[in-house]
């Protein structure tokens, strides 16, 4: 399946929002855990989060970008941006892709 990688920024001055949105957050990509591959916060120099960043695998570019937009942060309104583009891994190389 197609891996995509969900890119998002929130709006400036929203650590209330996102820490009051969490766990919501959290339960809808907990529920499509066989799809993720990698999922987590963007930090600032301080660690403070000032976004996400999920590489998850969907079956089209639509259900990524539905996926996105379902999102309670998204809903909530904590997001400046958010970007979806497809993904390949190149390094490290997967099993299949070794030589030898």
């Amino acid at each position: 399946m197609p891996t995509y990688a969900i890119h998002c920024i929130d709006k400036p001055m929203q650590q209330a929002l996102r820490a009051k949105t969490r766990p919501e957050h959290l339960a809808y990509v907990k529920a499509k855990l066989s799809q993720v591959v990698v999922a987590g916060p963007l930090l600032d120099e301080a660690g403070e989060p000032i976004g996400s960043m999920l590489l998850m695998e969907f079956p089209d570019y639509r259900s990524a970008v539905a996926f996105a937009a379902e999102d309670p942060y998204a809903k909530a309104g904590l997001f400046q941006s958010v970007a979806v583009t497809a993904w390949r891994q190149v390094l490290p190389p997967l099993p299949e892709d070794r030589d030898g």
